[in-house]
């Protein structure tokens, strides 16, 4: 089981891995891997991007039609969110009390809280586009009692907005450049750099202000 799981996470980041798992897979594969990433804590560490724009390229060349694919991923990005929202509704401030595990992080939590304190409402639907994010911002949303049907409005624009921009935007990239299946490792490979460059850069900034505030202490202390 463990060497399945392995080798299932290698074909996720690997492009021949990803071609080969859309390809046998097709959009049942899709649909089920957005609504975990989206639903549950397990799925943080899937590629919803890359999957969807790839996705969307295999769908220009006729491996998937676009119709199969791209209403039930959107209601499968929709869905998955409801999971995490009440989720997090019921369970509330004790997700924050929860230890870390391997399907949990409770400092992945945090940094789409404070996502979620900064931006409001539109969170919901910027987090989409930010990967660990997109999957704790719905019980986050839920835990701080957003207003369900105002959670909804944002999350059903926003499933919509994120699937259709990667799925067609792979599908356009599919029509401008001829061959692009040629590419594919270099497109899947810049996406997965754009989706963690976030994260990347998320990290870089809080231990660069943890630095400065451990320097600043230093330095006032020496001063006393």
């Amino acid at each position: 089981m463990l060497q399945f799981i392995l080798h299932f996470l290698h074909s996720l980041y690997s492009p021949d891995g990803l071609k080969e798992l859309i390809r046998s897979g097709g959009a049942p594969l899709v649909c089920t891997i957005v609504f975990i990433e989206t639903g549950f804590f397990v799925g943080f560490f899937l590629p919803g991007d890359s999957l969807l724009i790839t996705a969307g390229i295999f769908s220009y060349a006729g491996v998937i039609p676009l119709k199969w694919l791209l209403l039930p991923v959107m209601f499968c990005a929709i869905a998955g969110d409801q999971v995490g929202y009440w989720i997090g509704r019921s369970a509330g401030a004790a997700l924050y009390r929860r230890e870390d595990s391997f399907f949990f992080r409770r400092s992945h939590l945090q940094r789409a809280h404070d996502f979620y304190e900064k931006y409001g409402g539109r969170a919901v639907i910027l987090a989409r586009f930010v990967p660990i994010v997109r999957t704790f911002c719905p019980p986050v949303a839920g835990a701080a009692k957003m207003p369900y049907s105002r959670y909804l409005l944002y999350d059903v624009f926003g499933g919509i907005f994120w699937v259709g921009a990667t799925i067609l935007g792979g599908y356009t990239l599919g029509h401008l450049i001829p061959n692009i299946g040629k590419y594919i490792h270099y497109v899947i490979a810049v996406v997965i750099l754009l989706s963690v460059l976030p994260a990347v850069i998320g990290l870089f900034r809080a231990n660069r202000g943890s630095n400065t505030r451990t320097g600043s202490t230093v330095f006032n202390h020496q001063v006393k």
